[in-house]
C-alpha cells in the first residue's frame, strides 16, 4: 500500500512538473572553447602575478630565492618548496577562477523587459543535466506583460527535445515560448490598430465610401464628409503552430469602418471578422531569436449574415494590400529586432542553422567570443574591487 502511495505521488509530481518553453544543450566542442578561453584568461592573471622572493628553512637546509630564479630551480624544488609555491599561486588561480564564473553567470538573463510592454522569463526549471559530452538546461521560456509581475501562462504545448550534437549550442523553443508572447502582447493592448483619415490609404478610402455609398448618403451631410476611421483589434491571443514543413501563426481580428465627424459621435459604417494566417522564418543572429513574418492567407466576413458576407468580396484584395503594405511592415520592425536568448554577455552565435519539428523548432549553432574574458569581467566587476582585484590568502595547494 505505502509503495502504491508513494508512486502515486512520483506520477503526481510528474504531472505537476513544469515543462520548458526553452531547452539548451551545450556540446563538448563549445565547452572546449571556453576552456581554451578561460585558460588564457588565467593566463593573463598570472602574468600579472608578483611572487615575494622566498626566504626560510626547511630542516637543515636555508633558502633565498627570488622570483626570476624560479624556473631554473624547478626541476630541483621540494616537495616542501612545492607547497610553499603553491600557497603563492592557488589562491590566485581560485580567485580568478571564481571571478570568470561569476562574472560570467551574472551577465545570463533570468528575468529582464523585452520591451516597454512585455518581458522574458528564463528561469532555470531544474538542475542542469551534464553527461559526457553534453550539458542539457531547461529553461522556463515564458513571456509575460510587465504590468501583470506575477502573470502566469499554462504551457500545454509539446516539450521540445534535443537529439542533436554536431553544432556548439542547441537551443529549441516550443509552441508555449511563441503562445506566451502574443498572449502577452494581446493583455497589454498591443494587438490593435486604428487607421484614420490621411492614415487611410486613399484608394482604399475611395473604395470603402464607394462600397458603403448607400449607407453615407442617408446621414446628414455634416457627416457625410468626415475622416473615415479604419480599426482592427485582435479577439483573442494569436496562436503558434510548429510543423516540419514551418512556422505558421493564426490571428482572428475585428475590422470596424467608421466616420469620425469633429466634434460628434462617430458614425460605424461596418463590422466583419478578420481571419489571418501569416508564415514565420526564425533566425538567430548575436544572441536574438528574430521573426520575420509574411501574410499568407486572409478572408472577411460578417457576422451579421452571409449576405453582407457576400457584399465584402470587393474588399478582401485592397484589405489585404492594405495588410501587406501598411501593417506587415509595422509588425516586422518589431519581431525582427528580436528577444535574447540566456546567454554570457561576449558570446555570439555564428553558423546558425533552423530545423522544425512537430510542436517546436530547434536552432544549431557555433560559438564566437565576441569579447575577452577580461573585457567582460572588468565591465561587470564593481568598482570597488576594481581597484583592488587581490584574492584573499589561502593555505590550499593545487
Amino acid at each position: 500500500m505505502a509503495l502504491s502511495g508513494a508512486l502515486f505521488l512520483a506520477l503526481l509530481a510528474g504531472a505537476l512538473a513544469e515543462l520548458p518553453g526553452c531547452k539548451i544543450r551545450v556540446t563538448s566542442k563549445a565547452l572546449e572553447l571556453v576552456k581554451q578561453e578561460g585558460l588564457r584568461f588565467l593566463e593573463q592573471e598570472l602574468e600579472t602575478i608578483t611572487i615575494p622572493d622566498l626566504r626560510g628553512r626547511e630542516g637543515h637546509f636555508y633558502y633565498n630565492i627570488s622570483e626570476k630564479v624560479y624556473d631554473f630551480l624547478s626541476t630541483f624544488i621540494t616537495s616542501g618548496m612545492r607547497f610553499l609555491l603553491n600557497q603563492q599561486i592557488c589562491p590566485v588561480l581560485y580567485h580568478a577562477g571564481m571571478v570568470l564564473l561569476n562574472s560570467l553567470l551574472d551577465t545570463v538573463p533570468v528575468r529582464s523587459s523585452v520591451d516597454e510592454l512585455v518581458g522574458i522569463d528564463y528561469s532555470l526549471l531544474k538542475d542542469p543535466v551534464a553527461s559526457t559530452s553534453n550539458l542539457d538546461m531547461d529553461f522556463r521560456g515564458a513571456f509575460f506583460p510587465l504590468a501583470e509581475g506575477n502573470w502566469s501562462f499554462p504551457n500545454r504545448a509539446v516539450e521540445p527535445q534535443l537529439q542533436e550534437e554536431e553544432r556548439m549550442v542547441y537551443v529549441a523553443f516550443s509552441e508555449f515560448f511563441f503562445d506566451s508572447a502574443m498572449e502577452s502582447y494581446f493583455w497589454a493592448g498591443a494587438l490593435q490598430l486604428s487607421l484614420v483619415g490621411d492614415k487611410v490609404p486613399h484608394d482604399l478610402d475611395m473604395l470603402l465610401r464607394a462600397t458603403y455609398f448607400g449607407s453615407i448618403v442617408l446621414l446628414s451631410p455634416a457627416v457625410i464628409d468626415s475622416p473615415l476611421k479604419l480599426e482592427l483589434r485582435v479577439l483573442a491571443p494569436p496562436r503558434c503552430t510548429i510543423k516540419p514543413s514551418g512556422t505558421t501563426i493564426s490571428v482572428t481580428a475585428s475590422v470596424t469602418i467608421a466616420l469620425v465627424p469633429p466634434d460628434q459621435p462617430e458614425v460605424q459604417l461596418s463590422s466583419m471578422i478578420m481571419d489571418a494566417r501569416l508564415s514565420a522564418k526564425m533566425a538567430l543572429r548575436g544572441k536574438a531569436l528574430r521573426t520575420q513574418l509574411d501574410l499568407r492567407r486572409f478572408r472577411i466576413y460578417s457576422n451579421q449574415s452571409a449576405l453582407e458576407s457576400l457584399a465584402l468580396i470587393p474588399l478582401q484584395a485592397p484589405l489585404k494590400t492594405m495588410l501587406q503594405i501598411g501593417v506587415m511592415p509595422m509588425l516586422n520592425e518589431r519581431t525582427w529586432r528580436g528577444v535574447q536568448i540566456p546567454l554570457p554577455e561576449g558570446i555570439n552565435f555564428v553558423r546558425e542553422v533552423v530545423t522544425n519539428h512537430a510542436g517546436f523548432l530547434t536552432v544549431g549553432a557555433d560559438l564566437h567570443f565576441a569579447k575577452g574574458l577580461r573585457e567582460v569581467i572588468e565591465k561587470n566587476r564593481p568598482i570597488d574591487a576594481r581597484a583592488s582585484s587581490a584574492p584573499p590568502p589561502s593555505t590550499a595547494a593545487v
